[in-house]
């Protein structure tokens, strides 16, 4: 990974995965190494974020190094109408690492293209979120104590969730069972159930929650309103499904709840005070993983 940007989760090996999740760990053991003294990186949003950006950001500052950029694009230049590959050949000037989020599907790819530093895609409209997938991987291997050969249970927003694109690209690594529940509007893209197909990982889609008492990991995602360009549509499918504490009752101990946040109500409040929901915890895992993404591909030791 030195030296290369990190734009889907497919430009990862098994074995570059495995890595990360290891070394997640040593930053969770040993959060505030000084390894950036005297790097600069920059996190370039085009669209909101709150976990992502700011736990980059507090990656980058407890490893010692500073932060540039933008959270609106609106305050930048790109209000004036600069070019993405201007913004991010500027930019490049100024830094040795980019964390860019950007609404259209395909952006981080042509940045990886066009700039002389690498950089790390947070997130690129409906397409792919592969840092969340990783720290996804390290809460997995947290709470199951393994990667293989797990039932994972994936509700909600499958056709423009990139969090669960990114999710089930990484898992086909390690023999899962994929259980797929949505509503029919929002089912997981073709290209992703021909991967599935090729690949001879066994799944299910479903409309219901049925089947919850197998489950090992259940990750919910929202419904994103911002991908829809008719309300109408929006407004059909939003409510569709809802996870309550009593749902959970039957379920494995071992079952962990887990979520990219943020949470509109797809998943009540009364879940938070059960043992099996995972999603807080999760995302204070994305510093630990965010710090070994940056050390891998800055080479730093």
């Amino acid at each position: 990974m030195r030296g290369k940007s990190l734009v889907s989760i497919a430009d990862l090996t098994p074995d570059d995965i495995l890595q990360i999740v290891e070394l997640s760990e040593f930053f969770e053991k040993n959060p505030q190494p000084r390894l950036l003294d005297g790097h600069v990186v920059a996190t370039v949003f085009y669209e909101p974020s709150t976990r992502t950006r700011l736990s980059f950001e507090t990656a980058v500052q407890r490893l010692g190094g500073r932060i540039i950029g933008f959270a609106d694009a609106k305050t930048s230049s790109v209000r004036k109408g600069e070019s993405l590959k201007d913004t991010i050949l500027t930019i490049a000037n100024y830094s040795d690492l980019i964390v860019m989020r950007h609404p259209l599907e395909g952006s981080a790819r042509y940045a990886a293209e066009v700039s002389p530093v690498p950089i790390v895609n947070a997130g690129d409209g409906a397409n792919q979120h592969p840092t969340q997938t990783l720290l996804d991987l390290y809460s997995i291997q947290k709470t199951q104590g393994r990667l293989d050969k797990l039932n994972i249970f994936l509700v909600g927003d499958l056709k423009f969730g990139r969090t669960v694109h990114s999710l089930i690209m990484a898992l086909s690594h390690f023999s899962p069972r994929f259980v797929f529940i949505s509503h029919p509007d929002l089912r997981l893209p073709r290209e992703y159930i021909l991967f599935l197909q090729n690949r001879n990982i066994p799944f299910r889609e479903q409309t219901d929650f049925s089947g919850l008492e197998d489950a090992d990991i259940l990750y919910v995602t929202r419904v994103q309103k911002e991908r829809f360009s008719d309300p109408i549509e929006y407004e059909k499918v939003k409510d569709f499904y809802r996870l309550t504490l009593d749902m959970l009752q039957g379920t494995k101990d071992n079952l962990k709840v887990m979520h990219p946040l943020p949470r509109v109500d797809e998943i009540a409040s009364d879940v938070d005070s059960s043992p099996k929901a995972y999603y807080f915890q999760q995302a204070r895992n994305g510093v630990f993983t965010r710090q070994a993404i940056i050390a891998r591909i800055l080479g730093l030791k």
